[in-house]
């Protein structure tokens, strides 16, 4: 399959120099995909490939992570969204948009959808379903663990080169080809000066949060999602036990999905967190057709 040709482009937003990659034909239906934890916009490369219709593709770098600047004053969850909002009204002012996240960028996609309705016309979230639920008693030991982060920052590795990247790649997902490994090094680190490869990341997305994570406040915003929402599980994904505080991944994931209205639920066999690594194509299948219904229906 040929690779798709990505476009890159720059704008000011909130202050931030932003890159994103744009591809496909522009007044097609608009996808924004949204990147998850310590990864970039290129790492959809291969879901796009996939992908056969006619759509208008934008991927942004989130802040601090690619070709996107680093803040100079850290990082806090609610930027994220707050960033979304303003790109949107930089690249689709007067239309909805189709949103596709993967891990951190589907967690913000439900919830911008939850409070600007009107700018969603869909939302996929790639193994995505919150974070565990934490108790209150939690607190004053997250807030000090922050703090002494805050006192010893976190550093990132650097390596000897791309195909160490490659190297790591691999090690984290096995079912990571050596092709694609290698292209996706190219996307997450740079090589500079001195002639060692660094991971396009500001570490100090490495600091723990330190505030609890309150499930019943995630529910009261999912409440409000009027968009149609699909949530696609990856088989062999630790994400699915992670949130699961009594260890049946499967049932909490029913559990939380109930909590959104005009939701649906599907599965990608033989893959791992990454699944739009792991199974670009089927991704690409299920995310194609939920997009497809949606678009007909709004136009009907």
């Amino acid at each position: 399959m040929p690779e798709k040709v990505a476009h890159s482009c720059r704008a000011d937003v909130r202050g931030l120099d932003t890159h994103w990659l744009e591809w496909g034909r522009v007044g097609a239906p608009t996808v924004v995909l949204l990147h998850g934890w310590m990864d970039v916009a290129g790492s959809f490369r291969f879901f796009v490939d996939a992908c056969q219709g006619d759509w208008h593709f934008i991927a942004p770098d989130w802040q601090g992570f690619g070709g996107t600047a680093w803040r100079r004053d850290g990082y806090w969850f609610y930027d994220y969204l707050a960033d979304l909002d303003a790109l949107l009204r930089e690249v689709s002012p007067d239309t909805p948009v189709h949103l596709v996240g993967h891990s951190l960028g589907g967690n913000v996609a439900m919830l911008y959808a939850a409070v600007r309705g009107s700018r969603v016309r869909s939302v996929v979230s790639l193994d995505a379903f919150g974070l565990p639920d934490e108790p209150a008693s939690l607190a004053p030991r997250k807030l000090a663990k922050w703090l002494d982060a805050l006192a010893d920052p976190p550093m990132l590795a650097s390596y000897a080169d791309l195909a160490a990247v490659a190297d790591r790649l691999q090690r984290n997902n096995p079912r990571l080809s050596r092709e694609r490994a290698t292209l996706l090094a190219g996307e997450w680190a740079e090589v500079r000066a001195d002639g060692r490869a660094y991971l396009r990341a500001d570490p100090r997305h490495k600091l723990p949060f330190p505030t609890v994570y309150r499930m019943e406040e995630v529910y009261a915003l999912w409440a409000e999602i009027a968009a149609p929402v699909l949530w696609v599980t990856a088989a062999e994904s630790p994400i699915i036990q992670w949130v699961a505080p009594d260890g049946d991944g499967a049932t909490e994931v029913r559990r939380r999905i109930a909590r959104v209205p005009h939701a649906e639920l599907a599965t990608v066999a033989d893959a791992g967190h990454m699944l739009h690594h792991d199974q670009p194509e089927a991704v690409a299948r299920l995310v194609e057709d939920f997009l497809a219904r949606q678009s007909s229906a709004g136009s009907s």
